[in-house]
């Protein structure tokens, strides 16, 4: 064997110890990691999603949307339906439900009520996470009535949306062309009644919003008639109108029309209620008019 054989024969049983090496170590690192005790990440339990619990009680403009006697609600369960049911809230501020029987839903939201419901099906094993939803199918326990000179009396809803002064006289149609701008508000608390007397142009023409009060539910707004006048005789249109702040004989008569070709203005009179009884005057055109006064313009003899 020369010398060069001899060489890569060396070199070759280098590479092998080499490889062989390598597959030690390779073992070796697999069984020292196999040993180690492993670091598990610590779980910290997490509490129980909000949809589990009880809603807070309402306070401030959501107690508004508490449900009262006589409400009536639609009440459905997610893939549940047969235990669809429409509800009446009794006067003992119950509803009765399937499975679960008489449930309390007085002073509560129709959220509020859906996770009690919810809870009951879920404690007593009827329904396997049951999602329930509670709709407001008709309101009548939170009604406002709207009376007097307005387009459309009557009892109207409150909620958090509609409970300011304005939102039931848009609701009764607005005040009617003898409306006056003087509202008396009449409310029930704890067994006392208050009277409230609202100036309307407060709040329209001077934008005082503060006069724009909040009603509760069980409130009367009643609007007031305005003062009139009555106009007859040689007149355009006679009949009653209203008084305006400062009208004079004249704006009066030009309510009515003006003259007609026969009337004169030196024949017009004017029959006014007194502390001694009705009192016929002479008026000039410039003269102040007064509530319930009657203007009667005479026939001009030439």
């Amino acid at each position: 064997m020369n010398a060069t054989s001899h060489t890569r024969d060396e070199l070759r049983a280098a590479r092998l110890a080499a490889g062989a090496l390598a597959v030690l170590l390779v073992a070796f690192a697999s069984l020292a990691f196999a040993g180690t005790p492993q670091r598990v990440a610590a779980v910290t339990p997490t509490a129980p999603p909000r949809s589990a619990e009880l809603p807070p009680p309402v306070a401030g403009d959501a107690a508004l949307e508490a449900l009262g006697a006589g409400d009536q609600v639609h009440i459905t369960v997610f893939r549940n339906p047969d235990l669809t049911t429409d509800a009446r809230v009794s006067d003992r501020g119950t509803i009765l439900f399937p499975l679960i029987g008489e449930v309390h839903v007085t002073g509560l939201t129709p959220n509020q009520v859906g996770a009690t419901l919810a809870k009951k099906l879920r404690e007593g094993r009827f329904v396997v996470n049951p999602e329930v939803t509670v709709a407001l199918s008709q309101l009548n326990s939170r009604q406002v009535a709207v009376l007097g000179a307005v387009n459309k009396p009557g009892r109207y809803p409150i909620d958090a949306q509609n409970s300011r002064l304005t939102d039931f006289l848009a609701a009764a149609g607005g005040i009617a062309p003898a409306g006056a701008e003087r509202v008396a508000i009449v409310s029930t608390h704890d067994g006392k009644t208050v009277k409230q007397d609202v100036d309307l142009n407060a709040i329209f023409r001077d934008g005082d919003l503060t006069k724009n009060v909040r009603l509760q539910p069980g409130d009367t707004v009643y609007v007031e008639k305005a003062p009139m006048i009555y106009i007859y005789g040689e007149v355009q249109k006679g009949g009653a109108y209203r008084l305006e702040p400062n009208m004079t004989v004249m704006q009066a008569l030009a309510l009515g029309g003006g003259l007609t070709t026969r009337g004169t203005q030196r024949g017009i009179k004017i029959a006014r209620h007194t502390a001694e009884g009705v009192r016929e005057i002479d008026a000039h055109l410039s003269d102040p008019v007064k509530e319930d006064d009657v203007i009667y313009v005479r026939e001009s003899l030439f």
